[in-house]
C-alpha cells in the first residue's frame, strides 16, 4: 500500500510501486479524466501536474510521487487557474474529439502558473508534445492568451 496524495487528498492505492501513474488513477482509483493516449509519453493525453510540474503519467512509476502533489483533471475547477484555461477553453470551442484535452489543459495551465503573458513561442514550447490530432493547435493558442488576459 503506497500513499500519494492525488488533488490535496492523501490517499492509500494498492499497487506496485513501478505501476506508472495513469494506471493507479484510472484502474485503482477509478479517475478516467486522465488519458491513455500512447503509453510513449509522445502524445501528451495523460499529463497530469507532479507538484508543480507537467509530467506524462503513462511512464513515471508511482514510487516517484510518494511525498509529492499529484494534481490532475478533475482538480483544476477549483484551481482558481485552471478554472481560466476551462472557461477559455470553452469560450473558444477548442475540443472537436476531445480525447486530448485533459493534457492539453493540464499543459496550459502549467504554463500560465509560471508565466501569466506567453508569447506564440512560450505556448508553443510549453504545448510542444501535446498532440491533437483534430488540429485545434489555433483554438488552442488563442484560449490560452485569452485565459492569461482573464488572469491578469
Amino acid at each position: 500500500m503506497l500513499t500519494l496524495n492525488i488533488n490535496g487528498r492523501d490517499t492509500q492505492v494498492d499497487a506496485d510501486p513501478s505501476t506508472p501513474i495513469l494506471w493507479a488513477l484510472r484502474d485503482n482509483l477509478n479517475m478516467t479524466g486522465t488519458k491513455f493516449g500512447c503509453g510513449a509519453a509522445l502524445c501528451g493525453a495523460c499529463t497530469v501536474h507532479l507538484g508543480s510540474q507537467p509530467i506524462r503519467s503513462c511512464i513515471t512509476p508511482i514510487s516517484a510521487a510518494v511525498g509529492q502533489k499529484i494534481t490532475t483533471i478533475e482538480a483544476m475547477e477549483a484551481d482558481h487557474v485552471g478554472k481560466a484555461v476551462q472557461d477559455a477553453w470553452v469560450k473558444h470551442d477548442v475540443p472537436q474529439c476531445g480525447y486530448c484535452q485533459s493534457g492539453q489543459v493540464m499543459s496550459a495551465t502549467a504554463l500560465l502558473k509560471t508565466n501569466k503573458a506567453p508569447t506564440d513561442a512560450d505556448i508553443d514550447s510549453a504545448m510542444a508534445g501535446n498532440i491533437c490530432r483534430c488540429g485545434t493547435y489555433q483554438r488552442i493558442r488563442a484560449a490560452i492568451k485569452d485565459a492569461a488576459k482573464t488572469l491578469a
